[in-house]
């Protein structure tokens, strides 16, 4: 384990034992940012990804982007960068795989380290900023590897698989997590949706027939025509009938030829009529 800490050894460290090695040490800080790195170690190594994060920092600034800030939970077993608001674990980097770690000596608002990441097995440095507790940091990471180096000594290394296993586990808890949150967000997204709809038939049905542009309910073939009743409730009497039976409903009159007098018609016309009348008078008497 390479690291650079720029410390006496007769300097005492500034936090217990038992804080790093049963709980952990918390700082907030700006994060900007992993890049990857060709070495493990090596304090140009550093610089340049220092450097080239600054750049894009800087690029991101520009189109109005803030940095973004991070809590850093420093123990024995490990460095793990949290959103600060909602807890979430962003990255979780393990003691045994940071190789090197170091405070900028020229800005001394910058500390970094490097870290092999689990998954791809390549080598990542760390930016952060911190106004003032830069260099305590680095310090504090120092002191979580002094004292997992003694463990290791005292258990006679078999505190490496345990805290192999416990990484392991770590990592597995932060999966877990955020599957939790995700789960978490689905489930409210679908409160706020049902709640839409039950709100939406209230607002959007209305008690009244549904009427066309002119106001007026529009004509189904399907719908029964019902008789208007009248004031006591019986539906209405008929047409009434002219009271002459001689008489249509105009009042007039009906024709018959054979009714009409002689005068009335030609001669030729009137015998026709004469004989049809004796052929009509004889069929009635047979029957």
């Amino acid at each position: 384990m390479n690291r650079a800490f720029n410390r006496r050894k007769d300097k005492s460290w500034m936090h217990t034992p038992e804080a790093l090695a049963k709980h952990f040490i918390a700082y907030n800080a700006k994060f900007l940012g992993n890049t990857e790195v060709d070495q493990p170690k090596g304090t140009e190594v550093v610089k340049d990804a220092v450097r080239k994060l600054k750049f894009q920092r800087h690029i991101k600034k520009s189109e109005g982007q803030k940095t973004p800030k991070v809590e850093l939970q420093i123990s024995i077993y490990g460095v793990k960068i949290l959103d600060p608001k909602s807890k979430d674990v962003l990255y979780n980097c393990q003691l045994h795989r940071i190789s090197f770690c170091a405070d900028d000596k020229t800005d001394k608002r910058i500390f970094t380290f490097i870290c092999k990441d689990s998954e791809s097995n390549k080598h990542l440095c760390y930016v952060f900023d911190s106004e003032k507790c830069a260099e305590e940091i680095t310090l504090t990471i120092g002191q979580a590897f002094d004292l997992a180096y003694k463990k290791f000594l005292e258990s006679g290394g078999k505190d490496v698989e345990t805290r192999k296993q416990i990484g392991g586990l770590q990592k597995r808890i932060q999966e877990l997590e955020n599957e939790n949150s995700d789960l978490k967000r689905q489930l409210k997204n679908l409160e706020e949706q049902l709640m839409i709809a039950k709100v939406q038939p209230a607002d959007s049905v209305s008690s009244k027939s549904p009427t066309d542009v002119f106001d007026m309910i529009p004509f189904s073939t399907v719908t029964p025509l019902v008789p208007v009743p009248a004031n006591n409730g019986k539906p209405p009497p008929p047409p009434a009938r002219p009271a002459d039976p001689k008489k249509d409903l105009f009042g007039a009159e009906p024709f018959d030829p054979f009714i009409c007098g002689a005068a009335d018609f030609p001669p030729d016309i009137q015998s026709k009529l004469d004989e049809m009348q004796r052929q009509r008078w004889r069929g009635s008497k047979w029957d």
